[in-house]
């Protein structure tokens, strides 16, 4: 496939993606518990008409949380697409590799002994929240690399149980903490730890940004770097590329996506997995193409997830981390066993 029917393809996939991923926006902007109609939405948007009601559901409930569900998506998967590359493992996932565990304890920490209360968070909190997790998402993945090495090269079998290991101890370490809270934050933390955008809020589409509209299009640039990377690690010392180095500062924009994700949404896991995967399935392997296809695939998953989870079960509801986690590790479980018959 030559240059100019990969951007054409890629350019087909990724409007149908969008096309999706409006059609399930639509769908929850307007179905929930108070049901509005195309028109009523399109009115409160212009402000051409001034329902207290309308103007509450739509602006305070459900379009923070479809613009988080699509930011956050989006973060992960370019994420995850990214870290596949510069580890050669296509299992690596910012929650199988421990990142994503780093990242929320951190972000515990900050809650029990910064913050001082989940609830009365302002604009401070949520604005340092994600620097909070960056540096512990940040420490995570540098005792990852400095683990997983094996006689001065990085071994993708042994990153994966290392990243197994420090996850579930982060994960613990998180669920530790949290039970030291009062118990009406117990109760918000352990919900916002299984992955949720209940309660998204203008406040945290401010917080998560700049990380998202920064550090996407600064992994994209390095797009060709990270095709040299997913080579074997002799012909990317025969290549000249300092490949350290190179992964270091893709690692760096991975773990301040994956922290600003985890901040407003908790532990949102598979979604750097699956849609890296469904991307090259769609586009090829190339990274120029497989980035900003990932990112619309997992804002589609995050999406389409949030949707089932308020929606399915109603008038409860199912956070987005549960909804995909279902997909997710039966689809983990294939990835493996396709990996063992190679």
């Amino acid at each position: 496939m030559n240059r100019r029917s990969s951007g054409a393809r890629c350019a087909a996939v990724s409007g149908v993606l969008l096309a999706a991923a409006i059609a399930v926006m639509y769908m929850s902007v307007t179905n929930g518990t108070f049901d509005l109609s195309a028109l009523d939405v399109l009115r409160t948007l212009l402000r051409l008409q001034s329902v207290s009601d309308y103007d509450l559901v739509v602006f305070e409930f459900r379009l923070p949380r479809i613009v988080i569900g699509a930011l956050v998506g989006a973060a992960l998967a370019v994420a995850g697409a990214a870290l596949q590359g510069i580890t050669r493992n296509p299992l690596a996932d910012p929650g199988i590799l421990g990142i994503h565990s780093a990242a929320g304890l951190a972000i515990v920490l900050y809650m029990f002994f910064v913050q001082g209360s989940i609830k009365g968070a302002g604009w401070l909190s949520a604005l340092t929240m994600p620097m909070f997790g960056w540096l512990g998402g940040l420490a995570a993945a540098i005792l990852l690399l400095s683990l997983a090495r094996h006689r001065g090269m990085l071994d993708p079998k042994r990153l994966i149980l290392v990243g197994i290991a420090l996850g579930t101890g982060f994960g613990a370490a998180s669920l530790y903490i949290s039970l030291k809270m009062n118990p009406q934050d117990f109760e918000m933390a352990t919900v916002w730890l299984a992955g949720s955008i209940y309660s998204a809020s203008w406040m945290q589409i401010a917080a998560v940004l700049p990380w998202v509209v920064l550090l996407i299009p600064a992994i994209w640039l390095r797009s060709y770097r990270l095709d040299l990377l997913y080579l074997d690690e002799v012909s990317v010392a025969g290549i000249g590329l300092d490949k350290d180095r190179e992964r270091l500062k893709v690692l760096l924009l991975c773990v301040g996506l994956i922290s600003a994700g985890v901040a407003v949404a908790g532990g949102v896991g598979f979604v750097g997995l699956i849609a890296p995967h469904i991307a090259r399935r769609l586009v090829g392997i190339a990274y120029k193409y497989v980035l900003p296809v990932s990112g619309l695939v997992g804002m589609l998953m995050v999406l389409v997830g949030d949707f089932i989870g308020k929606t399915v079960f109603a008038p409860a509801e199912l956070p987005v981390g549960i909804v995909i986690s279902v997909i997710g590790v039966p689809y983990f479980i294939y990835l493996m066993f396709r990996r063992q018959r190679r």
